[in-house]
């Protein structure tokens, strides 16, 4: 069963990419991320106004702010990034590979911001994931024509946003049942995005049948399968297990990617994902944690590497 959930997983997880590139050639950026979340926030609006009210109780204003600004950094400003590299024209395996890179980079900045233990197979572990990612960008840029230098830096933001809503949520002290932090994180996405689609003029929605098909797809796949069997796994098997799995993101998008849309898939490509997943083996092996490590989510203090601290945004 668990390996099932797991392919599950990492299938819906890639499927937000790949719908990214679905949407891309009939709307904008904010156009399509103002639809997938408006009907999408509506509904767990409602579902928490009336089926899961009893998780509310206890919370302040504070603790729904704090998860407000949270889903900005993890799923709206993530998002905003991933789509708009895609539209630049960047492959959408290279997006992945690099939004992959969080777990390493937060593991990296534990030990200077959060006094974490950091180990040096773990700091081999970081080079070796940037070296990929490096690998399969060039690959990209030199395959792929018409494509700014520029666009490959986006996807490096979304990242740094991912990052910075990871140590914002270890100093959390309260615990959020993972449906409070969803609806939260959703709503918020949706006012994001439709104050920014009203500012673009670019709220309608295109007639296109493939519009709506690529809203059905990431609604589906990419929140609910995608973020549902994130919070799964992460209670079933430990925030470890879920880091791993998140690089096998990239080489499924990149494969995925480069069978429905031509995108590049060479030998630089193949090489730059063995280096991504060679960092996951060493990172992971990394060593047992120092004394005076501790991983703070709400749930209580306990020893933690670091790499096992880390926010993911909604596909």
């Amino acid at each position: 069963m668990n390996v099932l959930l797991s392919a599950a997983f990492v299938v819906c997880w890639s499927s937000g990419f790949i719908g990214a590139k679905l949407g891309a050639g009939s709307a904008d950026t904010v156009t399509i991320l103002m639809w997938r979340f408006l009907p999408l926030a509506a509904v767990l609006a409602l579902v928490a106004a009336t089926l899961a009210r009893a998780s509310w109780h206890g919370l302040t204003a504070r603790d729904v702010l704090r998860q407000a600004v949270i889903g900005t950094l993890s799923q709206s400003g993530y998002l905003l990034t991933v789509y708009a590299a895609i539209q630049l024209g960047v492959s959408s395996g290279t997006t992945a590979l690099i939004d992959g890179t969080q777990p390493l980079v937060a593991g990296a900045l534990a030990g200077p911001l959060l006094g974490q233990y950091v180990s040096g197979r773990q700091w081999l572990g970081l080079g070796l994931g940037v070296s990929g990612v490096a690998v399969v960008t060039l690959a990209d840029a030199t395959a792929t024509e018409g494509v700014a230098p520029w666009a490959y830096l986006i996807p490096f933001l979304g990242m740094l946003s991912l990052v910075a809503a990871t140590f914002l949520e270890s100093r959390t002290r309260t615990r959020i049942a993972p449906s409070v932090s969803m609806t939260v994180h959703c709503v918020t996405s949706a006012v994001v995005f439709t104050v920014l689609a009203a500012a673009y003029g670019s709220v309608a929605p295109p007639a296109e049948a493939s519009f709506w098909v690529a809203i059905g797809w990431l609604v589906a796949l990419a929140t609910f399968g995608g973020y549902g069997l994130y919070w799964l796994i992460l209670r079933r098997s430990g925030v470890t297990k879920v880091n791993t799995l998140m690089f096998l993101m990239a080489p499924v998008t990149a494969i995925w990617g480069a069978a429905m849309f031509d995108e590049p898939f060479g030998v630089q490509t193949v090489l730059g994902l063995a280096l991504g997943l060679a960092a996951v083996v060493i990172v992971h092996r990394g060593g047992a944690p120092a004394a005076g490590s501790v991983r703070s989510s709400g749930r209580g203090a306990r020893p933690a590497p670091a790499d096992e601290r880390t926010v993911q945004g909604s596909h």
